[in-house]
């Protein structure tokens, strides 16, 4: 079979195949800890459930408007205009079945062969991968645990060319749990003024910080007009299989987002919708229990990597990822992973699946219990003092 060349921009390694492995152990009924979970192991909570049933037995059930019912797209508005504290009107809002169509559609939006698209390095892979997988090129911006993986802004502005186009921020950040601060994000913000480039915010972890208050870079003056914020329900009402993102833009790029939904997914599910606008108007209580869960594991995680020889990690300030350098082992991440899958019966990504600069780590995921956590980090000790 001939596939477009383009096919071969498409990444995931690493994560697909630890994916793959758990799968087929837990079909052997092998038991395995479940440390890559990328999803909270909450249950949607019972009021947005009910309203989705409401909704169903309503007869909302046919296509609705490409951009989001009206509804949800007035209740995202009211949400980001008093959390990024930004003035949001529906009109640039638009709904889609998760946030990774957004970030495609972003991308095929803005950016055409011979622009450069700046992504962090680690980070969630699928931003370089679309960004290449459209004809852009995707350049590297390095992060280091030396600096609490933040941005190093001297660097930034060296990768910056005119073929520059588009920055992706990941804030609080997948691997890394690290968030940027107001002062770095206005360092950030003149430098996307002073190049004339667009921001890509991806921040979908936005309410699982544990120390401090979430600063969008939408809210940096002169920036919300050159920012594309994608944000869902998937990680704060452990939503993840309902599949619900949502772009807010500039006015004058919310139809052409609206376009490329319209041509590829038609709209997002209909009965979801209402369910949507009940988790943002909603009791927020169970997610405040959440996040307070998380951060109990996320303390008892990071105590105990850090009792581990040979492990080292940072304790993050949001999502639920602790990034785990490894030393004294001399294996890549991606084997290493398999062979704590293999050997210990523990499920973990490699750090090398979050891009170049991910190698030597690995990354842990504190949405799992803490007995999970308990018997994880057990097993996993065993089998590196073994190695």
């Amino acid at each position: 079979m001939r596939l477009a060349e383009r096919m071969n921009f498409l990444g995931g390694e690493g994560m697909g195949d630890v994916l793959t492995q758990v799968q087929q152990r837990r079909a052997r009924g092998e038991r395995v800890i479940p440390m890559h979970a990328g999803e909270p192991d909450f249950d949607t909570p019972t009021d947005i459930v009910e309203a989705a049933v409401a909704a169903l037995r309503g007869g909302q059930t046919h296509y609705t408007p490409a951009a989001g019912i009206p509804a949800l797209r007035q209740a995202i508005a009211e949400e980001i205009s008093k959390t990024r504290r930004i003035t949001v009107s529906p009109d640039q809002v638009v709904v889609a079945p998760g946030v990774k169509p957004l970030i495609f559609f972003t991308m095929a939006a803005l950016c055409q062969p011979g622009d450069d698209v700046i992504c962090p390095d680690p980070a969630y892979p699928f931003y370089a991968s679309l960004a290449n997988f459209v004809g852009a090129k995707a350049v590297s911006l390095p992060l280091t645990m030396d600096t609490g993986f933040s941005i190093d802004f001297a660097l930034l502005e060296d990768l910056v060319t005119p073929n520059t186009r588009l920055v992706v921020v990941n804030s609080p950040s997948n691997p890394t749990g690290a968030i940027l601060t107001r002062g770095e994000l206005e360092a950030l913000g003149d430098i996307v003024l002073k190049h004339d480039l667009w921001i890509l915010s991806d921040e979908i972890y936005s309410r699982l910080v544990y120390e401090d208050s979430f600063e969008s870079i939408a809210s940096v003056p002169g920036m919300s007009e050159r920012t594309v914020l994608i944000d869902g329900f998937s990680k704060t009402y452990a939503m993840t299989g309902w599949r619900l993102g949502y772009s807010v833009t500039p006015r004058e790029l919310t139809p052409h987002i609206t376009k490329l939904v319209l041509n590829t997914l038609s709209c997002s599910v209909a009965f979801t919708q209402p369910a949507a606008v009940e988790a943002l108007r909603g009791s927020q209580e169970p997610v405040h229990r959440m996040i307070e869960t998380f951060r109990r594991r996320r303390d008892r995680l990071v105590s105990g990597i850090n009792r581990i020889p040979g492990l080292a990690c940072l304790k993050p300030r949001g999502a639920f990822y602790a990034f785990t350098k490894v030393s004294g082992v001399d294996k890549p991440s991606l084997e290493l992973a398999r062979y704590l899958l293999t050997e210990a019966g523990v499920a973990v990504y490699p750090g090398a699946a979050f891009g170049s600069q991910g190698e030597g780590f690995l990354r842990l995921s504190f949405a799992c219990s803490e007995a999970d956590i308990d018997e994880g980090l057990e097993r996993i000790a065993g089998a590196l003092a073994r190695l």
